[in-house]
């Protein structure tokens, strides 16, 4: 004969989903978050009062109302200002970025960004695992985890960086292993892990920024060279039998256009990236700023109210067509409820949103119906929140892991 749970088992087996609806955002309230556990009000009280004493979020003493709520009052629930972290880092053609990232994908401290990639992964990770961890000592955060971004596929679950080509690290590079060696080395003893950058940036949209709340979210943006895509289904990151899924930056949109690295012609990868844009302008590669900035700033430059001239306006013209066609394929192929344009793609959305949407209706037969939207992301550092979420997701999944955080640090 089976018996229901207890109300305090219930209560446990709450805590990882509660923790989740306060991290995204969802559940503002501890009246709200009654409702979406389906618990109730003692019940979500205790489990609000359980993360409290974790140290991951505040219950509000003074209650205050949801927006549009009507009745008594809920307390608010809100994430610790002084909760533990995950180190955060993204390396990238031009450089690497490292953060700490707290809970609702808040960006707690940075490290200065790093100019140069040095070709060797080890050397690369070791710089900035070490960056990282100064803003640790800095900051005397706990930290949860490690979380680490890069511009090519990487294989699940061994992290395996498939074709790093874009930083002139060796195809194959166990970047995982590296990072949480590293990560040992340099005395931050957690878990690493690492993925696809934009990968990882859709992630964090969805859960914090433009896809929040859209089912089939597309993703669709470039690195500071190349390009990449993402589709988060129902919440999760679809990442096919081998972590390998997407790899849109290769599907043809010219096919006499520019030679790809793939052996193939007119990729995405090479027709809309930012050394596309400034070669389609006749511009030189100039020695301030990313490759990425000079081409975003380019783009914007090229909108209704900017500056540019004609040449530049042309190019940008050309990209946005050249990107509306790829974008059009997908839209055929996946059916997404939503698409959130990253990088220089946000730029060129920004500069021409509707010749882009135009663009797409025309080459797309979903797309003709107006039904899906088509959005610049919001997070200026998407891919380091995401990452930040991969080192995060253990603790949503049980958030009594904390304890154990606490433990290895002495505190």
């Amino acid at each position: 004969m089976t018996t229901s749970r207890t109300k305090p088992e219930r209560g446990r087996n709450a805590l990882g989903p509660a923790l989740e609806l306060v991290h995204t955002g969802r559940a503002p309230t501890r009246a709200v978050l009654t409702t979406e556990l389906g618990v109730t009000r003692a019940t979500a009280g205790a489990v609000a009062g359980e993360l409290q004493t974790l140290g991951l979020i505040t219950v509000d003493a003074r209650p205050g109302a949801a927006a549009g709520s009507q009745g008594r009052p809920s307390h608010r629930l809100t994430i610790a200002d002084d909760g533990p972290v995950a180190l955060a880092a993204q390396i990238h053609a031009d450089g690497f970025r490292v953060a700490l990232v707290g809970l609702g994908g808040r960006i707690v401290a940075t490290a200065p960004a790093c100019g140069e990639v040095h070709p060797d992964p080890a050397v690369a990770l070791t710089e900035a695992v070490a960056a990282g961890a100064a803003l640790l000592r800095a900051t005397g955060r706990r930290c949860v985890g490690a979380g680490l971004a890069v511009p090519s596929a990487v294989t699940e679950p061994d992290g395996i960086a498939l074709n790093p080509l874009h930083l002139r690290w060796p195809a194959g590079s166990p970047v995982r292993e590296i990072f949480t060696r590293c990560l040992e080395e340099a005395g931050v003893p957690v878990t690493g892990f690492c993925g696809n950058d934009v990968n990882l940036a859709a992630l964090a949209e969805h859960r914090h920024g433009a896809g929040h709340g859209a089912r089939d979210l597309l993703c669709v943006a470039t690195g500071h060279r190349g390009v990449g895509g993402a589709l988060v289904l129902d919440g999760r990151l679809h990442t096919g039998s081998a972590g390998l899924a997407l790899e849109v930056g290769h599907l043809t949109v010219d096919p006499a256009g520019r030679p790809c690295h793939c052996g193939s012609r007119g990729c995405l990868d090479v027709e809309t990236d930012p050394m596309a844009l400034l070669e389609a302008a006749g511009r030189e590669p100039g020695p301030d700023g990313s490759l990425l900035d000079q081409a975003c700033a380019l783009a914007r430059a090229a909108g209704p109210a900017g500056t540019a001239d004609e040449n530049a306006r042309g190019a940008t013209r050309a990209l946005i067509d050249r990107l509306a066609r790829g974008l059009a394929g997908l839209v055929n192929i996946l059916n997404p409820d939503r698409i959130v344009l990253g990088g220089l793609h946000r730029a060129l959305l920004e500069a021409d949103p509707g010749r882009l949407r135009a663009g797409v209706a025309d080459h797309s037969l979903w797309g003709r119906s107006g039904s899906v939207s088509i959005v610049p992301g919001t997070l200026d550092h998407g891919s380091l929140v995401g990452a930040a979420e991969l080192a995060w997701q253990p603790v949503l999944d049980d958030p009594s892991t904390v304890l154990r955080v606490r433990a290895a640090a002495g505190t």
